[in-house]
Order: structure tokens, then C-alpha cells, then sequence
């Protein structure tokens, strides 16, 4: 072990290129996501066994077409390979799409001429046949002075010989791919050659023409570095002049190693894309694959999500029998079961969303999807990029706002952040979910669609629609004069990779279990001891009830659970409760609603644990699950059902507007650099939330 060697790999590509194929084909499950130094970008690192002796330690950076960023996200490649820092690469790795070869090669480039070791992987080399696409490796390698390798991530095709290449990165051939600094400018040239001795020539040329993007740059290299940045004008000039050479002698290599048999290349894609962005059919898909979506939301999970329930009081009853009575035992029957059963729940549901997403991600169809939208987006003032952080806000606003940053004009991304929140994100589904079920009956509308999966879905249509029309809004308001183009590439179609689907569905569902699972444990020990405590009339609750109900003939069961109700509404939490009824009750809902729409700020998920804490400390001897629990709770003004049609209409309304949680008010504080933004949408939504709600209610009522 004291001979183990640790090789730190950088793995970099452009977009859509299966750059994060070969990274979970790598690591497998030693991998862990986290966010790079000073920024809430996300970054992936894993481990790779490459030999008993050798192990990668492989980082993820994200896609890029140029060490050139016009984003937060390519900055982080700049400075990646630009730091002198620990972290600095060991060996790169530039993965290479087969079908696009002369746009990759252009970053590959660039990385091979800061002189450290580089590989060359083309991917996707089980398509060139059905491609009609030949490339003459050895004389590829040797005209690029390169390590070359074609693989297949997908089906594991060169992930061994890879291995090897990574291994064996101290041999690699570290020369500049081409000498383009003489043709730009010798003179200039040769003044940073002589001016910058310690580093390579091309990486000086970087520090001096991306010098802005340096945010903490040494004093004694910051002089040297705007003795060169004078003229602009003249610096602007030499970067287009390098990227028309380093062009054309990629050009003059694939001339002599990459052909394409053209009738071969063509045919199925391009008539997958004349249906899938066809005006009319490509948006009647769309709604056809969402109505499937939603559909298969409640369909396929209905009996995992019983078992789950029904195990969740079972595990109560059990802890009941086996503990003794006392204030730990009640903390786990009351409190901390109920609050995670009423997560874990939804699992399957969080699961099957997950699973239908990320393979329409993989086949390559959701570009086709933001291609479709951008021509809507245009119309109301944001970016066809918009709709990446909006439909990324299916999974949760956080990374969605953040995901913003790709889009270049800052009123169209401004807006963008402004208003995803409005999207359904994954901690609400188990709000709707639990309320649908609830109000909605479960029936079918012409024999084949749920009416609960179309109330879904229309609910997620509702949360769009109101981003849409926020955002037109902005835009007549925010008076920002700019002109933005919108540019997406087209991956290829292809069958999704099961290791993909299934390494996507597992991070974003354990990120959503145990980001969620923080917060409810500990809100749900909270709530346990708020519930469980209280004023003197709680203290005093059994003797006055005792008292009251003298002349009544209760069972020893009714009196029981009468005393657990004056507890609960004399606690701490009552009193809490009761304090902010009078400005819900005109919605319909009791102090224990108020209470879990409070709650609900830390996390959207927090609603349904937080009243399954509430009815399990107020009736301890009920056994039933969650949904039954709240099925039965009965207005006691009213003498119905609490959570009837009105009320659970309204509260679908109440989340489908208000504004997410904690988290997506400090992400936008962040990403704004301003408290103006969030608290303009934590009271506008919060108004909007408020007074949908109130129509709704008595509308329907």
C-alpha cells in the first residue's frame, strides 16, 4: 500500500459528447457530488481502480467547447487547468463525440497546448459503421502527437485500454498540437515567451486574453499581465486569428484521417426531428409524453406507496409494544416515525418522475424540447435556454436557478431565476400526491386516462403557465435594452444507457431522501416536543376534561382521545396554531394546516410529516396510515370531512403559486448577489399563493 499510486485525472469534452457515461462507466458507484470552492456549482468526483498498484481520482468538469468561457460553468475548466493549485490535473482526458470531431478537436487543442499530458477519446465508435464514418487511428495519433483511443462508453467498448493510456500518462508526447503562435504574431510571441519563463507559452497567452475571469490573481504576475493587455483591440484580433489556424490545421488532419460516406449518415434522425419540432405535432407529443408521465406517476406506484404506509405504522405499533412507556418511546412512536414515513412515502413516485426524465434526457429528446419551446419563450422576454432551468426545476429550483447561468443576457437570465420557482419541483409532489388522493376520486376519464394523473398534470401545465406569464410581466417591467441569440446543439437519438438511467434515478432520489431527511428529523423532534408541551390547561388537561365531560357517557377510548385533543390544541404548538387561524380560516384550513404551511417554508415535502406528527401525538392509540389519519380528520365547526374538495382544491392552488422554501430564497439571494430579487418573490408569490387559494375556496364552497 505505501507503493499506491493516486493519478488525479481531468475528464473534459463538450456538451452531449457521454462524457458523464464514461465517468459513471469509470467510477461505477465510487462517486460523490459536491460544489466547486466559492461557487454553487456542481461537481463530480469518483475513484477508478486502474490496476492493484494505481487508482484515479477522476473529476468531472462541465461541458465546454472552449477553454474560452462565456459562462460561470466553463470558467470552472479555465481554472482548472490555469491553477497551479493541489487539484491540478495529472493528465486530461478530452472525450470526443465520433460524429463531431472537428468541433471537439478544437478544445482538444487547446488543452494539448498547455503541454500536460492529454488522451484523446473518441466515443460512440460502435456508431461508425451505421454512420458510414472511418478514421485512420494511427495516423490521426500521429499527426495530433497524441494518445488516441476509440471507445464506447455505452457499451463498454476501450475502457480497459483507457486505463492503461491514463497509467501510462508519464509517456504521453506533451508537445503543442500546432505551432500557431509565429502566424498570429512572432514579435508578440516571442515578448510573453520571454516574459512568462515558468509557464507554458499558450497558458500565458490564456492568463493574459481571460485575465478578467481570474477573480484572485499574484500582484508581481497581475503587473506582467497588463503590460500585454494595452491594446485590445489588437488582442481581440489575435484571438479570432487563433481560432480561424487551430480550424484549419484540424481541418488539414481529418482531410487525411476522417472520411464520411454520406448517404449513409443521413435518413432517421433527420426524420425523427421533422416530427419531433414540427409546429404542430412536435408540441401534440409532447403533451402526449407528459400526459404518460403523469399517468404512470400514480399508476405504477399506488401499492408500493400502501406497503410503505401501512409498514411505517405497523414499525410504530411495534415500537410501542417493545419500548417502555416514557419520553424517548413517545419521541419515535409520535414524532420521528410518522415525520419520515411521511417522506419515504413517496419514494416511488420521486422514482418513476426521476426514471421517465432522465431517459428522455438520454435518448436526446429533451433538446428537441427546448429547440420546440424556445419559440414560445421568445414571446414572453426569456431565452430558449429558459427552458433548461424551468424543466430542471422538476427536480428542484436550486440547481435549476443555477443552471441559469448558461444563458448570457442578465435581464433573460434574471427573469429566468425570477420565475422558475413556479415550476412543480419534486418536494411538492408529495403534496399533490397525498392531496389528489384525497379530494380527487379515483376514476377514469374515457376508460384509458386517470382523473388523478390528469389533476397532476394539470397542476404542473399550471406551475408552467404561470412562469410564462411572470415572466412576459418582467420583461414589459424590467427595463434592460439587449439583443441575446439562442444556440443548442442536437445530440444524436440513441437508446438510453441503463447504467445511466439508473445512476440518475438513484443520486436524485437518495439526494432528495436525505437532503429532505435532514430537515424532517429534525423539524419532526421539534414539532414532537411542541406538541407535547404546553401552557397550565395542558398540564391540567385531564382533569378539566374529566370535569367537562362528566355528564357525558363516553368510552374510556372517547374520553382518551378527547384528552389528546385538548392537549394538542393547549400545547405549544396550538397555541402557535391558533394564533395564525384567523388569517387562514377564510381558506378553509384549521391551525393544523397553519402549522404544516408553516413548516412547509424548510421544505414543500415538510407538510405531509409535519400533520402526521400532529394526528399521531393527538390520537396515540390510532394505528392508521398517514392518508387514513387525514381522511378522517372531521371540521369540528362543520361537522364534515376537513380535507374536502374545497379545501384540498384550495391547497393544491396555495402550492402550486407560494414560493418554495429557504433554500431557493438563499440560492437566489446568491445568484442575484441581492435581497431585492428573493423578497420580491418570497411576498409577491406568497400573495399570489394567498389569494388563489381564497378564490378557489369560495368559488367551490
Amino acid at each position: 500500500m505505501r507503493d499506491h499510486q493516486v493519478i488525479k485525472v481531468a475528464l473534459v469534452g463538450n456538451p452531449n459528447t457521454g462524457k458523464s457515461s464514461l465517468f459513471n462507466q469509470l467510477t461505477g458507484l465510487n462517486q460523490k457530488v459536491s460544489n466547486y470552492p466559492g461557487v454553487t456549482v456542481e461537481k463530480k468526483t469518483g475513484t477508478a481502480k486502474l490496476s492493484n498498484t494505481t487508482t484515479a481520482q477522476i473529476v468531472d468538469l462541465p461541458g465546454t467547447y472552449s477553454i474560452n468561457p462565456s459562462s460561470i460553468d466553463e470558467n470552472i475548466v479555465l481554472q482548472s487547468f490555469l491553477n497551479a493549485e493541489s487539484e491540478y490535473p495529472d493528465v486530461a482526458v478530452v472525450v470526443a463525440d465520433v460524429e463531431n470531431l472537428k468541433r471537439n478537436l478544437y478544445l482538444f487543442s487547446q488543452i494539448k497546448d498547455l503541454e500536460i499530458p492529454v488522451i484523446l477519446a473518441i466515443n460512440m465508435s460502435d456508431q461508425m459503421k451505421k454512420k458510414g464514418i472511418t478514421i485512420d487511428i494511427d495516423l490521426l495519433k500521429q499527426e495530433l502527437n497524441a494518445e488516441v483511443l476509440l471507445i464506447s462508453a455505452r457499451k463498454n467498448i476501450g475502457i480497459e485500454a483507457l486505463k492503461g493510456a491514463i497509467v501510462n500518462y508519464k509517456k504521453i508526447n506533451t508537445s503543442v498540437i500546432a505551432d500557431i503562435a509565429d502566424r498570429i504574431d512572432a514579435e508578440f510571441f516571442n515578448k510573453v515567451k520571454a516574459t512568462f519563463k515558468e509557464v507554458s507559452l499558450y497558458k500565458a497567452w490564456l492568463l493574459i486574453t481571460q485575465y478578467h475571469n481570474f477573480s484572485t490573481i499574484d500582484h508581481q504576475l497581475k503587473i506582467q499581465i497588463e503590460s500585454f493587455r494595452k491594446d485590445s483591440s489588437s488582442l481581440k484580433k489575435m484571438q479570432n486569428r487563433e481560432t480561424i489556424l487551430r480550424y484549419q490545421y484540424i481541418n488539414t488532419i481529418l482531410n487525411k484521417t476522417y472520411t464520411v460516406n454520406v448517404d449513409e449518415a443521413t435518413g432517421l434522425r433527420y426524420k425523427l426531428d421533422k416530427i419531433l419540432t414540427h409546429k404542430i405535432f412536435g408540441y401534440i407529443i409532447f403533451a402526449g409524453i407528459l400526459m404518460f408521465i403523469f399517468q404512470s406517476i400514480f399508476e405504477w406506484t399506488g401499492s408500493s406507496m400502501d406497503f410503505i404506509d401501512a409498514s411505517f405504522s405497523q414499525l410504530s405499533e411495534f415500537v410501542k409494544e417493545i419500548l417502555p412507556e416514557g419520553v424517548f418511546a413517545d419521541l419515535l412512536i409520535d414524532g420521528v416515525i410518522p415525520g419520515i414515513g411521511g417522506v419515504v412515502i413517496f419514494i416511488p413516485q420521486i422514482a418513476i418522475l426521476f426514471l421517465l426524465v432522465s431517459i428522455l434526457e438520454e435518448t436526446g429528446y429533451m433538446s428537441r424540447v427546448v429547440f420546440l419551446m424556445d419559440k414560445i419563450m421568445r414571446r414572453f422576454g426569456m431565452s430558449g435556454k429558459s427552458v433548461i432551468p424551468l424543466i430542471s426545476g422538476t427536480a428542484c429550483s436550486i440547481p435549476a436557478i443555477m443552471a441559469a447561468r448558461n444563458i448570457e443576457g442578465w435581464k433573460e437570465r434574471l427573469i429566468t431565476i425570477l420565475v422558475t420557482p413556479f415550476t412543480t419541483c419534486s418536494a411538492r409532489l408529495p403534496v399533490y400526491a397525498i392531496i389528489i388522493a384525497l379530494v380527487i376520486p379515483d376514476k377514469r376519464i374515457i376508460g384509458v386516462f386517470s382523473l388523478q394523473g390528469l389533476t397532476l398534470m394539470a397542476l404542473y401545465l399550471l406551475g408552467f403557465l404561470a412562469a410564462v406569464i411572470s415572466g412576459y410581466l418582467l420583461h414589459k417591467v424590467l427595463k434592460v435594452n439587449q439583443k441575446s441569440f439562442f444556440v443548442i446543439e442536437m445530440p444524436n437519438y440513441k437508446l438510453p444507457s441503463l447504467k445511466n438511467v439508473l445512476f440518475n434515478v438513484l443520486e436524485k432520489t437518495k439526494s432528495f431522501v436525505f437532503g429532505a431527511g435532514k430537515i424532517i428529523l429534525a423539524l419532526s423532534i421539534v414539532l414532537w416536543f411542541l406538541a407535547s408541551n404546553g401552557s397550565e390547561l395542558y398540564e391540567n388537561a385531564n382533569a378539566i376534561v374529566k370535569k367537562e365531560s362528566v355528564n357525558l357517557e363516553l368510552s374510556e377510548d372517547e374520553l382518551n382521545q378527547k384528552i389528546s385533543s385538548y392537549k394538542l390544541e393547549h400545547s405549544y404548538i396550538g397555541m402557535a396554531g391558533k394564533m395564525i387561524e384567523p388569517a387562514i380560516k377564510p381558506l378553509g384550513y384549521d391551525w393544523k394546516i397553519g402549522i404544516a404551511l408553516l413548516t412547509s417554508f424548510a421544505a414543500r415535502e415538510v407538510f405531509v410529516s409535519t400533520l402526521a406528527t400532529i394526528y399521531s401525538v393527538e390520537d396515540e392509540d390510532n394505528e392508521d396510515t398517514i392518508k387514513e389519519r387525514m381522511a378522517a380528520e372531521i371540521n369540528q365547526e362543520t361537522g364534515r370531512k376537513r380535507f374536502n374538495f374545497p379545501v384540498g382544491m384550495s391547497l393544491l392552488m396555495f402550492y402550486a403559486f407560494a414560493m418554495q422554501c429557504t433554500g431557493t430564497l438563499a440560492i437566489v439571494k446568491r445568484e442575484t448577489n441581492s435581497w431585492k430579487w428573493p423578497l420580491l418573490q418570497l411576498f409577491g408569490m406568497t400573495a399570489l399563493a394567498y389569494v388563489s387559494a381564497l378564490l378557489t375556496f369560495t368559488v367551490l364552497s
